[in-house]
């Protein structure tokens, strides 16, 4: 159903007012890592502090603040003289590669069959699965800029994505704190066609603005609640549509994701719909117009095209999206 242009303005006015101030500003966007409830321009901020005191002076400034607020001030100052340097090579050269038209994410998908049931990882199992292992080997050996086709190198990105985001898990690392959020989103690295690389990246600077598939976002799981749920199986190129509008469709329709008030009309969103706003806006014009693509129920669909909902993004949720690891001896 077309919508008036009043209503397709009321809409847009609407959603305007309610993300107003909450984009990052590029490239600040790593402080929804960090802080989740919001911390937009965080970084100017530490910039142009540190930029008029002398190292003394910062150091006792810290020393004052809270443990949390001391490791948020400690952590954003690394990333801020950190934040130029991405990981992402522009091309890889592994060394005895896997030729492009033999690689497939097979080993993957059978540890991902055997291991995540309805988006519930078993990581003690994974931590001992021989696919899982030869597929995180296989990856050193592949080139992506030779696959054939945008689908096969979507698809490679994504399963890469969430093959370390498991590996980053099994190595103890954890996005449940604020210190672990950084050390497993910047500061661990993992190898692609002998190339080093980290999560921030690979997401930041390689598969949101190469592909510019706003899908993707449902699709990359980084190993927390509130993240999408890991499927049970690789993507592949052939199926690569199909899985990502699935992976929407599921994320948009999960209750404990996203939930949908019509006697008030409030749309209770998850966070990635705040930090990763501009993405799906500019695909379809507005975040709700986005959102309703994908509702299951057709009058809730209709509803929230014609009318104007507020918006009001749900907690985030870090903690584990399955069994945990066993502790390392």
């Amino acid at each position: 159903m077309l919508l008036s242009k009043k209503t397709q303005h009321a809409d847009r006015k609407h959603e305007h007012q309610a993300h107003h101030e909450r984009i990052p500003p590029p490239p600040f966007q790593f402080q929804h890592y960090l802080f989740p409830d919001g911390t937009s321009g965080i970084q100017e901020v530490i910039v142009s502090v540190i930029s008029k005191l002398s190292p003394t002076t910062i150091m006792e400034s810290i020393t004052r603040l809270s443990i949390p607020m001391r490791w948020g001030i400690i952590l954003n100052i690394s990333f801020v003289f950190s934040m130029g340097c991405s990981t992402i090579p522009n091309s890889f050269t592994p060394y005895n590669p896997i030729p492009p038209e033999t690689f497939t994410h097979e080993t993957f998908h059978q540890a991902l069959i055997a291991h995540v049931k309805n988006g519930v990882v078993d990581y003690p199992q994974l931590a001992h699965d021989s696919h899982f292992k030869r597929y995180i080997n296989l990856l050193e050996h592949i080139a992506p800029q030779q696959l054939p086709t945008p689908n096969h190198r979507l698809a490679f990105w994504i399963n890469v994505y969430n093959a370390f985001a498991i590996k980053g898990i099994l190595n103890g690392d954890s996005p449940a704190t604020l210190t672990g959020r950084y050390t497993f989103f910047i500061g661990r690295t993992y190898v692609v066609g002998e190339e080093s690389l980290n999560l921030y990246d690979l997401e930041q600077h390689l598969l949101i603005p190469d592909f510019k598939e706003p899908r993707i976002h449902f699709a990359i799981v980084c190993a927390s609640q509130s993240c999408p749920k890991l499927q049970s199986a690789a993507y592949t190129p052939e199926s690569l549509d199909q899985q990502l509008t699935a992976s929407a469709q599921q994320f948009i329709n999960d209750p404990t994701r996203n939930r949908f008030d019509r006697q008030r009309r409030i749309a209770h969103l998850s966070k990635i719909f705040d930090w990763f706003s501009k993405d799906f806006i500019n695909h379809s014009g507005s975040l709700l117009g986005y959102v309703a693509q994908f509702v299951s129920d057709p009058d809730l669909a209709n509803d929230i095209r014609q009318n104007a909902y507020t918006i009001e993004f749900l907690d985030y949720d870090w903690s584990l999206n399955g069994v945990p690891p066993f502790s390392p001896k």
